[in-house]
């Protein structure tokens, strides 16, 4: 599949299993090279008040949200350890930084992220490799755009800027932290969320 003179690969894997995600990277390794660079982005929610959330969607956004950083970031780190370089780019999220009412599951999962990129990122810090989270706001995806409009606006009020972010701002920062650019930056959270929260 070509896209604005690119070459696009798609293949497919189950990130919150890790015997799929050990599969779906060996293809990739195995029709394109080694992994250099891995972006773990999924992310799904399943929002309620704690007193009435229930095991099933717990587990389903633990599993999705941050099983699958390790998941896929376990099947590629070694290669990059052999290969002496490598990015590896946890998306986490504002509501894992502050937390958010309705969202024990998510702000865990996405909590979780970064206590996994810290450590990560020490171990493999002389070894070419760099760790790194990046925790967006709420950026106009399908996701938040589902929102209905009315809880959307009122999101809107509390964003100092005024608008959502961009998927293109967030895509611009991980091109950077992929970047040779970046190379001494490693176990940092980086916050892209319009002034929300600041710390």
């Amino acid at each position: 599949m070509k896209e604005e003179g690119y070459d696009i690969s798609i293949f497919y894997g189950d990130v919150s299993d890790f015997e799929s995600c050990g599969s779906m990277i060996e293809k990739i390794t195995a029709e394109i090279g080694p992994i250099e660079i891995i972006v773990n982005n999924a992310g799904i929610t399943r929002d309620g008040g704690f007193r009435k959330m229930t095991y099933e969607n717990w587990r389903a956004v633990i599993s999705t949200n941050l099983d699958s950083v390790f998941n896929c970031t376990r099947h590629v780190i070694n290669s990059m350890i052999d290969n002496g370089w490598g990015r590896v780019i946890n998306i986490s999220s504002v509501n894992g930084q502050r937390g958010q009412f309705g969202q024990a599951n998510y702000s865990a999962a996405k909590a979780g992220v970064h206590g996994f990129t810290k450590t990560l990122a020490m171990e493999v810090a002389n070894k070419g490799v760099t760790v790194n989270t990046i925790s967006p706001g709420y950026i106009g995806t399908d996701m938040v755009m589902a929102v209905k409009e009315e809880i959307r606006n009122q999101i809107i009020a509390q964003i100092p800027v005024g608008r959502l972010g961009g998927t293109d701002e967030v895509a611009h920062l991980v091109s950077f932290l992929a970047s040779d650019n970046a190379s001494f930056i490693t176990g940092a959270n980086l916050s892209i969320n319009g002034g929300q929260h600041v710390y």
